[in-house]
């Protein structure tokens, strides 16, 4: 398993790939046919275009999500919520790590 912005060209086998890719550093190409899972982190806005047009390059099996940044998750949430109810293909995860006070 490996989760990577994909900015470089991926190398290896993986059993699970999971892609987070960021707006300043396009993935490369390799990263989006790999990927198993597509993980868009939503900061603003703007990040569900972002996800959207990311979601065009993946494989259709590819599960979608999207993620609150930790210090907009109270502004962003609802947004997100509404988003995914019109797009059900998008899924919602948490930064557990954070919830947990674990760095």
């Amino acid at each position: 398993h490996i989760e990577t912005s994909g900015a470089y060209e991926v190398t290896g086998n993986w059993d699970w790939f999971c892609l987070s890719p960021k707006k300043f550093k396009a993935p490369h190409e390799s990263a989006f046919v790999a990927a198993d899972e597509l993980k868009i982190i939503v900061f603003n806005s703007s990040d569900f275009d972002f996800a959207l047009q990311s979601a065009q390059k993946v494989n259709p099996n590819c599960h979608l999500f999207l993620q609150p940044e930790w210090s907009k998750k109270e502004l962003m949430m609802p947004i997100i919520i509404d988003f995914v109810k019109q797009n059900p293909k998008w899924r919602i995860t948490l930064q557990t790590h954070k919830y947990m006070d674990i760095p």
